[in-house]
């Protein structure tokens, strides 16, 4: 097989820095597949780790991406015929394994999902880890009882890719969907496009002090931690719902133990990376299925190129991007 190209990450003398390589395949091992990478997508965690703004990537040089689709060109597990379409999101990819941003990789066959009919290899990617996230929230909110009847449903950071999916997921459900952003004003038409009724600015809260405030959400999906996530807390109606799946806004929290105690309030953490595959295959059937955004197309913010990572990471962690950026591999 000729040499393939490959996003890769280091760390040395020269400092931190992505730059694209060319490899060459390696033998599979029993339990192994090849895939070739037709497509990828940028997410926040790849954001982080291709620029080095956050410690994402443990093991120096490594292949970015923790999304990958495409089709199966070798396999050394049964389970898997060459020619199936496949996905991977999450595990250690783009951590301690190489990810996806590369024309072929190597994958242990118990990360790779079968792509679900309903979906294509562009849809996929798509939605990729952010859509896994939604989709997986929302699946933990259902298990704890979480229904449109008990009230509207906020979602925070909802311009971005978590977000942009879950609105459309929460109201093809039939949820009545309020959408918070920092970027209410330039993005409220495409909140409202996706579903929601109504749109926040979140620098325009009224947060109160106190340790409960004005019941207001029947359940809320946070992406930004810190003292967002502490006002939900605050805010959610009793028995209500928080899936907690992201800190852009920091990793504090500032509360007290009064609206669980008092409210029956349920703080749900969200881990899309190590989702055991039972769990994770049904929410990918899902997300071909009933919480299949109608609007899916419309999130895509752009199709880029593995040369584009760098400068679209930059972009993705400045707040100047809304919706999801699939990379084109192959």
């Amino acid at each position: 097989m000729p040499d393939y190209r490959a996003l890769c990450v280091y760390n040395n003398e020269q400092g931190y820095h992505a730059r694209i390589i060319n490899r060459q395949t390696e033998p599979l091992t029993a339990g192994e597949l090849l895939i070739e990478v037709h497509y990828s997508s940028l997410n926040y965690k790849d954001a982080l780790a291709v620029t080095g703004k956050g410690k994402i990537i443990r093991n120096f040089p490594l292949v970015a991406g923790i999304d990958a689709a495409g089709y199966v060109v070798e396999s050394k597990d049964p389970r898997f015929k060459t020619g199936a379409a496949v996905l991977v999101t999450g595990y250690q990819l783009s951590q301690t394994h190489d990810g996806g941003y590369t024309e072929y990789a190597k994958m242990p066959a118990d990360w790779v999902v079968p792509l679900p009919e309903g979906l294509s290899l562009y849809e996929a990617m798509t939605l990729g880890t952010a859509g896994f996230t939604a989709g997986l929230a929302i699946a933990r909110m259902e298990h704890n009882g979480q229904q449109p009847d008990a009230g509207p449903i906020l979602i925070s950071g909802a311009s971005g890719g978590v977000g942009s999916v879950a609105i459309s997921c929460f109201a093809a459900l039939g949820y009545d969907v309020v959408a918070l952003s920092g970027k209410a004003s330039a993005s409220a038409q495409y909140l409202r496009m996706l579903g929601a009724s109504e749109v926040l600015d979140r620098h325009q809260l009224a947060i109160d002090a106190r340790p409960l405030e004005k019941a207001l959400w029947g359940g809320a999906l946070d992406t930004v931690g810190g003292d967002v996530l502490a006002w939900l807390t605050r805010t959610v109606k009793p028995h209500g719902n928080i899936a907690s799946c992201g800190l852009a806004g920091g990793a504090e929290l500032n509360t007290t133990v009064m609206p669980f105690i008092l409210r029956g309030v349920n703080l749900l953490g969200v881990d899309s990376a190590a989702t055991e595959m039972s769990l994770r295959a049904q929410v990918w059937q899902r997300l071909a299925g009933d919480l299949k955004p109608a609007c899916l197309d419309k999130m895509v913010a752009g199709v880029i190129s593995l040369e584009h990572i760098p400068e679209y990471a930059e972009k993705l962690l400045a707040g100047q991007v809304q919706g999801r950026y699939v990379v084109e591999i192959k």
